[in-house]
Parts: C-alpha cells; structure tokens; sequence
C-alpha cells in the first residue's frame, strides 16, 4: 500500500530536495503544503504516514506576524503526542521545540550560514546522523535563531557556533537545525531566494557559498540520502 507523506514548505525553494527520491524508493507519495494558506487548517495532523516541516526564513515565535504559525504549533503537538512520524528542518525543528515547550530565541553567536561540519553527541554517534559525522561531510547551516532542547528530548548534535543542532523525540521524532536535503543544483534557487539576506551578512557572499557548495554539496548529497533513508525505515518499525 502507498505510503503518504506530507511536507508543510514556508518558501519555495526550501523544498525537500534529494529527500524527495529517497521518498519516493521507499514507497511514498510526496505532496506539499503551502504555509499561509487555509490548505493548513484542513489537514489531519494524524493522517500521513509521515509529516515533515520545512526551513523558512521567519521566526518560530512570530505568530503575532505570521498567525498560521499557531496552526502549526498545534499540528506539530498532535502529531508528537500520538507518537506519529515528525521530521523538523530549521525552522521545522524551532517549531517543534516551541511545541515541546521550549524557547526559541535569536543565537547571541550570531547568524550561522554556511557549511561547516556537525560535533555528534554520544546519541548521534548511535543514531542514523552518523552519516553525517564530520569526517563523512559537513552539512549546510542557514540560521540566525537557537533553541533549548525540549524537556525529555535527546540532543543529537550541535556544531563550533551553536551547541543544538539535533534533537530526538523517542523515535518518532526529529528535529534538525540544519540542512541535510539540499542539493547542489537546489542551492542555486537559495542564492536567489535569500539574495537579501546574504547581502546584509557580513562574511558571506554568493561566490563563496557557491565554491563551498561544489566543494562539499555532493558528499552530503550522498550522505544525506544514507542517513534519511535509514530513519525513515527506523521510524516506520517503531511507529505504532
């Protein structure tokens, strides 16, 4: 029987990039939500076999601006407490820990943009991130916000500019601050979309980001194809 999977997109070049054919072998329908649109409001948190929320250059504690976010916050805690299957990427993950009930605040370090390697913890070291351990790739961060890890959560990973970069709930759950699905050929719409925001950021630019991204884009490519495709089949054993 197919599977459904569910991704809720705030932009929409933050897409699920080669999360998508992972997917797609291992037996899933794919279909995208937009946030801001009533689309929200009518979907079953319960209903998809997997739910997944996506990056997006807002904060997670911004619902007085942005007021679908409330609807996601109580998507996301219907779907953690009946113990369904979540993954949260950037913001995803920010709103997952609001969710929890923890705080969501901008980094004193500062933005982190870039790519740079992941420090496992002694849980990320048995968990499917170890395929995104520093001596495998570097991942891609895209953030200026932090957050605490979740009461009875288990942190996974943190990176040399922040300390929470991965979190586990049981194992229906996963929180990423990170980007482990773009793309090297994806990252040229990222370059546009956040063409403001690499501007205003002192020490990043377009050129660079490009070289670093053909330096390191493909092994993490491959490597992110291996780790989510062992969650994805962690995930749906444990799933009740």
């Amino acid at each position: 029987m197919t599977k459904q999977a569910v991704a809720i997109r705030h932009v929409p070049f933050e897409d699920l990039g080669g999360f998508a054919a992972v997917l797609e072998e291992q037996g899933y329908t794919v279909s995208y939500l937009e946030a801001g649109w009533d689309a929200l409001t009518a979907l079953d948190p319960l209903a998809p076999d997997l739910l997944m929320i996506l990056g997006g250059p807002i904060g997670a504690y911004e619902e007085t601006i942005y007021p679908f976010l409330s609807t996601e916050l109580e998507l996301i805690e219907r779907r953690l407490t009946a113990r369904r299957p979540l993954l949260g990427i950037c913001l995803g993950a920010q709103l997952m820990a609001r969710a929890l009930g923890s705080r969501v605040y901008p980094g004193a370090a500062g933005k982190e943009i870039g790519w740079a390697p992941l420090t496992l913890t002694a849980a990320g070291q048995h968990h499917p991130l170890r395929h995104l351990a520093p001596e495998l790739t570097p991942v891609l961060h895209w953030h200026g916000d932090t957050f605490d890890i979740p009461s009875g959560a288990e942190c996974l990973a943190g990176s040399a500019q922040y300390p929470h970069q991965a979190f586990a709930v049981g194992r229906h759950g996963l929180a990423l601050q990170f980007h482990p699905e773009v793309t090297v050929k994806g990252m040229e719409r990222w370059f546009i979309g956040h063409a403001c925001e690499i501007g205003a950021t002192p020490g990043i630019s377009v050129s660079q980001l490009r070289d670093d991204t053909g330096r390191y884009g493909r092994a993490l490519e491959h490597q992110g194809r291996l780790f989510f495709a062992e969650w994805l089949q962690q995930t749906v054993v444990a799933a009740p």
